[in-house]
């Protein structure tokens, strides 16, 4: 009886498990709701992300990993525990072997704790893979030819580019830039420009629905609600695409700027197959609307963006982890 091959995408903003010959059988937001007063575990994923900022004072709703790296190290292990048996269900006679994703700038340090945390969760074998690898895999990419292929996986905490040729990483740079600063960015503008304080919930709803990064033809409307900062009193504004797009442009720019500089690193005959074939975007965070045409007409190179961006990433781990077995390391 062999083992299950597991890949497990541990995001910032959530968690995909993968299960060879599956596909990607869990999805859930990385939060966990926790009893302060007796430390017992109260919800995990999406249960505990409906309690994000609406819980009384002794339970929090934690998200146990910041920017792609591990800041509660019990928390997390007792969240992939409950993902990788709820991926399995019953069925565990032996341990299940496990590629884990990570961004591509973690220290040792860091990787070590991933690498702890997953044994501890009831792991066989622990590989880990870099992100911006997984993502190229999981977009359909052939990553094992002399060919270059520029990568952009931007997901919740952490954006991270990379230049892949031969099954490996040429030039790459991670930034700690991603979806939870466009969030972030809605909610600085809410307050300057409309003295309204809004949460991190609705500014999501926001992005989602009408969020920009480049000019669009037609101007989308929404009504935010959120908390008058004058009066103190509960408000609804209009706001429109045109002002998400003011809004997130400086967290933009600073993504386009990284690409920028992960180009002029490229060696000359990578970056020619890159303006050949163009840029792939993946990860959540690059479903944000007028991403790709902004980075196209700033860098001048095609860019689109992977076919589902979200699941890219745990799809590729999982192949990995398939790969590894053909290829052997």
């Amino acid at each position: 009886m062999q083992g299950t091959d597991i890949g497990i995408d541990l995001g910032t903003a959530s968690i995909l498990v993968y299960i060879k010959g599956k596909g990607v059988v869990l999805k859930e937001p990385s939060v966990v709701a926790f009893d302060r007063d007796t430390n017992q575990i109260k919800a995990i994923g999406e249960d505990a992300r409906l309690m994000l900022g609406r819980t009384p004072g002794n339970i929090v709703a934690v998200r146990p990993l910041r920017q792609g790296v591990i800041s509660d190290y019990k928390v997390t292990e007792q969240m992939m525990k409950y993902f990788i048996q709820k991926a399995l269900g019953k069925r565990m006679f032996r341990k299940p072997r496990v590629a884990v994703c990570v961004p591509s700038g973690v220290t040792e340090v860091e990787k070590k704790a991933v690498e702890d945390a997953t044994y501890q969760a009831g792991a066989r074998d622990v590989k880990l893979i870099e992100e911006p690898i997984a993502a190229a895999i999981g977009a359909g990419i052939d990553i094992v030819k002399p060919c270059g292929n520029m990568i952009v996986d931007i997901g919740g905490g952490t954006s991270d580019i990379a230049v892949i040729s031969l099954a490996g990483t040429v030039v790459s740079a991670s930034i700690k830039i991603a979806g939870d600063d466009f969030d972030e960015a809605l909610v600085r503008y809410m307050r300057k420009k409309h003295n309204l304080l809004i949460g991190e919930r609705t500014a999501e709803d926001i992005k989602i629905k009408i969020g920009t990064a480049f000019k669009r033809p037609e101007v989308d409307y929404m009504d935010v609600r959120g908390r008058n900062l004058v009066t103190g009193l509960p408000k609804t504004v209009k706001v429109s695409s045109e002002e998400t797009e003011e809004a997130l442009k400086e967290t933009t720019s600073q993504i386009v700027e990284m690409i920028h500089s992960v180009l002029e690193k490229t060696p000359p005959e990578l970056a020619a197959d890159i303006a050949d074939r163009g840029i792939v975007l993946t990860g959540g965070g690059s479903l944000l609307r007028g991403l790709e045409d902004l980075i196209s007409t700033r860098t001048g190179i095609n860019t689109m963006t992977a076919e589902d961006p979200m699941t890219a990433v745990a799809i590729g781990t999982g192949q990995y982890v398939e790969l590894l077995s053909r290829y052997g390391d």
